[in-house]
């Protein structure tokens, strides 16, 4: 937990305990159900929940901002970021049953009362976001396509409303005919040798209502 209060001193006490409580939740399902892999378990804090954790060094989403969490697997980063802003209401799909009962069965530990784990493909929701939020679950050019139509031009926040997309390695490729795209490293926020490749991609989408700027 040195982790989690060294580099968000401001949670209050009871985020503090549920982030103490994800730990042994997951260690316990992942004896039931492998949502992760053996080796990550061990070191859940930094390659899963302070991972997650990133999006939230570089946006602190208003209350009422509705999340979408693509392939959310064991529930990252929507868990995490659930923790992190109670009264942000996220949405966390995954096409295998398995894993949302998990997400279903811990954030229910919890006490989480803004999260909604639905089994379904992504291609499949009909609602709209002001985020999409994922952990690499394919190439971005994808990724755009799966959750076209699925963010709302209506913005509130200090970014435009758009996705925010957890990867790593090089990005050169993948991302060089996407326009608009902003990609802040996690390292500068987590001094860590495990974040040293880790990125968050941003891509805005077009607002109505105020003209919403990049947080510099």
């Amino acid at each position: 937990m040195n982790i989690i209060k060294s580099n968000f001193p401001e949670l209050s006490n009871v985020q503090f305990q549920q982030f103490e409580s994800l730990a042994k939740l997951y260690e316990s399902w992942n004896n039931k159900i492998n949502v992760i892999s053996r080796k990550d378990i061990f070191e859940l804090n930094t390659r899963h929940v302070l991972h997650s954790l990133s999006i939230s060094k570089i946006i602190k989403f208003v209350p009422s901002t509705k999340v979408l969490d693509v392939g959310t697997g064991g529930g990252f980063p929507g868990i995490p970021l659930a923790i992190m802003f109670p009264k942000v209401l996220f949405h966390l799909t995954d096409s295998i049953g398995k894993k949302i009962k998990v997400v279903s069965e811990i954030t229910k530990k919890l006490g989480l009362k803004n999260v909604v784990a639905e089994k379904i493909r992504a291609e499949n929701v009909d609602q709209q976001y002001d985020f999409v939020v994922s952990r690499a679950v394919t190439n971005m050019t994808d990724f755009i396509k799966i959750v076209d139509g699925k963010i709302s031009s209506n913005c509130k926040n200090s970014l435009k409303n758009g996705i925010l997309y957890l990867k790593g390695g090089d990005l050169v490729n993948e991302l060089k005919d996407i326009d608009n795209i902003k990609v802040f490293d996690i390292s500068n926020h987590f001094n860590h040798v495990f974040f040293e490749t880790k990125k968050i991609v941003y891509l805005p989408m077009s607002c109505k209502g105020k003209d919403n700027q990049l947080a510099d």
